[in-house]
């Protein structure tokens, strides 16, 4: 199921996902100059692994994830990284969401020391 995830709720989606299922993933879907600009710093009382995949490189990674692992989608805004979910749900992927907002709502709301852009 894809959800869409507002950045105030992220937090706790990830704690539900992690005692419902398994550790979710965060997959960045930004190209590499977004994320040496603006990178989410490991949260140490959040649940989550990071993996950074460029939404051009998704279909030839796709083993890099797995389908029954809860898996939330982050980009600039929110439109990239939910077309990466949608994708993911045709391919079988179980439990999805989109992060809404993207990197610019968790560095407004999250965590202000990661750069704007």
């Amino acid at each position: 199921m894809l959800e869409k995830v507002q950045i105030n709720d992220l937090k706790s989606w990830l704690n539900e996902k992690n005692q419902q299922i398994t550790k979710p993933v965060i997959l960045d879907v930004r190209e590499a100059w977004e994320l040496e600009t603006a990178k989410i710093n490991l949260l140490p009382d959040w649940p989550f692994d990071f993996l950074h995949i460029p939404m051009g490189d998704i279909k030839e990674n796709l083993h890099q994830l797995d389908k029954n692992r809860p898996i939330a989608c982050l980009c600039h805004h929110g439109r990239r990284s939910l077309i990466i979910a949608e994708m993911l749900q045709q391919q079988g992927y179980l439990y999805l969401a989109n992060i809404e907002g993207g990197i610019a709502a968790w560095s407004g709301v999250i965590d202000t020391t990661v750069a704007r852009y």
